[in-house]
């Protein structure tokens, strides 16, 4: 198991960029649970604060794909070098003005303009380990179950350090605390010339359409899509149901008991040597997650209150999610040339993003109506839906799942 990770970090710079793109997007998961907690103590109010959750998702969804094109097409420094800075200034502004009580459009458009420069560091990073791997297919699955085990190591530990700094001092503290993140991840991360890929101009003549229009990535996108809203509603409900049973500060624990779930697995994938395809392990992950999503729901009406038990089903459910994401995201990047892989990887985190948006604001509504425990259907509805949406699209997926790794 330990072979494939030792030859991946004998790839050069490897685990340079790896930990600077660590450091750059670990505010992922502070800043989603810390803006729920700003929001909700400085208005009283699940609704708004899904309310912002789904703009602010919306925005990500759309802006990343066109700067991970522009990544593509003029390098990832030059544009890290436009969206950190400004990214940075209105995370702050929205932290000011909605301290100081300034009119909610005021706060919630800085929110949705540092959304619309966040830094797809996620994408930026698997294209450098495609860029420094080459042709090798095997260790390019590693790379990703390692990015994947990272990713969960931030969903792990982000949610704890932003619970910590809001319990300790003030939830805007977490805000602050990824700002500066941010700020020493992208420093580190663009210092590192020598493993950027090289730029790809548009050449004359040539088709650069946005890549939502071949049929096989919308037939990813799609579930993908409802993958993002499971996670955003169940993130949601969790806070929800710490807070109802008057323990809040336990929701981050919770969320890396869930995490810690995918990073184990993460790991264990990334040291197998696939004979099925991608996509074949996409859907049948995707599947999977469904059924290990019922039991949280069942946890939540059965025995209310009790953390023990949704910590297990969380951290049983998390199993499926590292193999399902790892699967999705290799599908993409096999499916487009060189030229658009920082673009593809977008669109399908983006996916993830812009699902994130659709239902926060209907779970905050009935969190604030109905109580917590009806809340708890909503992810489970999003994955039901996640696998019968790939049902429009067998055709293609059939194709898809015929291909047999190199």
């Amino acid at each position: 198991m330990i072979a494939p990770y030792r030859k991946l970090f004998k790839v050069p710079g490897g685990w340079r960029f790896s930990l600077a793109a660590f450091i750059l997007r670990l505010p992922i998961s502070m800043l989603y649970l810390a803006i729920v907690l700003f929001v909700v103590a400085e208005t009283d109010s699940y609704s708004m604060a899904g309310v912002l959750s789904m703009a602010a998702s919306i925005v990500l969804s759309i802006a990343s794909p066109l700067w991970s094109r522009a990544a593509d097409q003029y390098g990832q420094r030059k544009i890290l070098s436009i969206t950190v800075p400004l990214h940075i200034f209105f995370m702050g502004s929205f932290v000011l003005l909605l301290k100081n009580d300034a009119p909610t459009i005021l706060w919630f458009t800085s929110a949705l303009l540092f959304e619309a420069f966040v830094i797809g560091s996620g994408q930026m990073v698997r294209r450098r380990w495609i860029h420094a791997i080459k042709d090798d297919r095997a260790l390019t699955d590693t790379a990703y179950s390692f990015e994947a085990f990272v990713d969960e190591v931030i969903f792990t530990s982000g949610p704890v350090i932003a619970t910590l700094l809001a319990a300790a001092f003030a939830p805007e503290y977490a805000i602050f605390a990824a700002m500066l993140f941010v700020a020493t991840g992208a420093l580190f991360f663009t210092a590192q010339k020598s493993t950027e890929p090289p730029p790809h101009p548009k050449e004359v003549g040539e088709d650069r359409s946005l890549l939502i229009r071949l049929p096989f990535i919308r037939a990813l996108f799609i579930p993908l899509m409802l993958c993002g809203s499971f996670f955003s509603s169940a993130g949601l409900v969790i806070v929800a149901y710490s807070d109802e049973y008057g323990a809040r500060e336990s929701s981050g624990f919770l969320i890396a008991i869930w995490s810690l779930g995918s990073g184990i697995a993460a790991l264990a994938i990334g040291s197998i040597k696939w004979k099925r395809s991608e996509s074949q392990r996409f859907l049948e992950s995707t599947v999977l997650l469904f059924f290990l999503t019922i039991p949280i729901y069942l946890a939540a009406q059965l025995a209310p209150g009790n953390f023990m038990i949704m910590g297990i089903v969380l951290l049983v459910n998390g199993f499926a999610i590292a193999p399902l994401l790892t699967a999705g995201f290799a599908a993409a990047e096999r499916s487009v040339i060189e030229q658009r892989k920082t673009e593809v990887l977008a669109w399908a985190i983006s996916a993830l993003n812009l699902g994130g948006a659709l239902p926060p604001a209907l779970t905050g509504y009935i969190i604030d109506t109905q109580g917590v425990s009806v809340a708890f259907v909503i992810p489970l509805v999003c994955m039901a839906l996640s696998v019968l949406l790939i049902l429009p699209f067998i055709n293609i997926w059939r194709e898809k799942v015929r291909e047999i790794p190199a």
